[in-house]
């Protein structure tokens, strides 16, 4: 019997554009002769480089580390000597910048990624203590492959009782977990079981949309091999952005995530296909997460595919191993068409998080309308799958009151596009937002670091009071001693006996 379903409010049935990307297996992209790896891969904190330039690193070779569960480590995807590490822009985040180490690569190395030169020794996914499974799926750098980069670990540190596997790929032309699917399911299902061991669950659901046949296919085969009762197939509506995290839930459980709350908060853990491939694959074989499945796609390129890609390789090596760029090629977006972020050029790095590089044509570019002013005509309202209101955002963002666009669930917004598309004035209403959201976490950080700085100066200031008070202290003592009648007799009869001595 067929699950129920829920739907969610709101959102879009889009044109999927994926048939060009799926037609073919996984292909390996050649490795370029410089890798670029960012120390931002993953939501959380900075990674801090163990090399510099100069150095030889091999193979697998961890390069950057966090010092804390909030971040994900880096590894070398492959040998070569370290040129440098230097600030470069990241995408979609204008005038903010990382550092990242650039790799120049030795030759004739296989690709996309050589085996570890020193992999980890493998794990019994089954019997290893649960700490163990959580510290080794850190150690190799596992984060989120889906959207966000959350790292692996940390989500998993929590023990939930529903699981659920994403692989509703909603957004158009995005391939890579179809294709990851259809060609490593038994994968799938192993690291969706082992998840499971790790975080307790009693329900799993691995999600695929209804449109996604092949890949459907191939998870029921490989949940017959395994003989995993206990994992659910779920096909939801393919519906954009029936991938979102908080959207699959309501969908699969019929319970919505609080506005201000988490998916852990109704007991829910969400990791996507391919996180969880990565994350079995760093417990049976030692591999830390060096590479990925990313989706070249669109009118603009000759050749659209699959491709397991090297974290770091350079968009521009990428078109290339995707035959390059047609002639229609008229915008590059990192990611989908719909939530991915458009590049100034091809020079960016592909990173851990990394879906898709769509090369749009001209034809597919909205017209250049002026924008006109908002009618409250309500239309983006009613096709938010947040449930917001993107009119009363944007007036919040345009008269400068972004406490009250918080309050008003700006960083609810998933930033789909649902609204822009909608809306009869042309308003690039995620523009604002995203651009909202990045000054507020600038003003955040500021005010984070303007605090520390005044704790800092306070500290120092009560530490000058406390010195300066004992000094004063010391002072006085000495003086009074000094001032006794008997302290100055003494002082003077020592004073003579020295003189008198021949």
């Amino acid at each position: 019997m067929a699950r129920r379903l829920h739907p969610f409010h709101g959102g879009l049935s889009l044109p999927t554009h994926k048939h060009e990307a799926t037609a073919d297996a996984i292909q390996p992209c050649p490795l370029p002769g410089t890798l670029v790896l960012s120390l931002l891969q993953h939501a959380g904190a900075l990674a801090e480089p163990l090399v510099q330039a100069g150095d030889e690193v091999v193979a697998g070779q961890c390069i950057a580390r966090v010092s804390h569960q909030r971040g994900a480590h880096l590894h070398a995807p492959a040998a070569g000597r370290v040129r440098s590490v230097e600030p470069r822009p990241l995408p979609g985040m204008a005038g903010i910048a990382a550092p990242h180490i650039v790799l120049d690569l030795d030759d004739g190395q296989a690709a996309p990624t050589p085996l570890p030169s020193r992999p980890l020794p493998a794990l019994d996914p089954w019997t290893a203590p649960r700490q163990a499974l959580l510290e080794r799926i850190r150690e190799a750098g596992v984060a989120g492959m889906g959207g966000a980069g959350f790292p692996t670990a940390e989500k998993l540190a929590v023990p939930r009782s529903v699981l659920v596997i994403n692989g509703a790929e909603c957004e158009p032309y995005v391939a890579c977990d179809d294709r990851l699917i259809r060609e490593n399911a038994v994968r799938v299902v192993q690291g969706s079981r082992l998840l499971q061991r790790i975080v307790g669950a009693e329900h799993v659901f691995i999600a695929v949309e209804d449109c996604m046949g092949e890949a459907a296919a191939a998870l029921r085969e490989a949940l017959d091999q395994v003989q995993a009762p206990d994992l659910e197939l779920a096909l939801v509506p393919s519906r954009y952005p029936q991938g979102g995290e908080r959207q699959l839930i309501q969908t699969l459980t019929g319970r919505e995530v609080p506005r201000d709350g988490l998916p852990r908060d109704l007991g829910v853990l969400v990791h996507n296909v391919a996180t969880a491939v990565a994350a079995w694959r760093a417990v049976t074989e030692g591999t830390p997460l060096c590479s990925r499945v990313v989706t070249v796609t669109g009118p603009g390129v000759a050749r659209p595919g699959n491709f397991e890609v090297a974290i770091g390789t350079p968009v521009a090596d990428l078109v290339e191993a995707a035959g390059g760029y047609t002639p229609r090629a008229a915008r590059l977006v990192l990611g989908g068409p719909m939530m991915g972020h458009a590049l100034p050029d091809d020079s960016f790095p592909i990173t851990k998080s990394s879906l898709a590089v769509v090369v749009l044509g001209v034809e597919n570019l909205r017209a250049t309308a002026p924008e006109l002013p908002c009618i409250r005509c309500g239309e983006c309202a009613s096709v938010c799958p947040a449930r917001l209101l993107p009119q009363q955002l944007l007036w919040d963002v345009r008269a400068g009151a972004l406490d009250r666009g918080r309050e008003d669930g700006l960083f609810d917004c998933i930033e789909c596009g649902c609204c822009d598309l909608a809306c009869p004035s042309q308003i690039p209403l995620t523009q604002h937002f995203r651009h909202a959201k990045t000054a507020l976490r600038e003003a955040e950080r500021e005010g984070a670091e303007a605090r520390a700085a005044r704790e800092r100066h306070d500290a120092r200031e009560a530490r000058m009071r406390r010195l300066e008070a004992q000094q004063a202290e010391r002072a006085a003592a000495r003086k009074t001693a000094l001032s006794s009648s008997d302290a100055v007799k003494a002082a003077i009869e020592r004073a003579r006996a020295r003189k008198s001595d021949p």
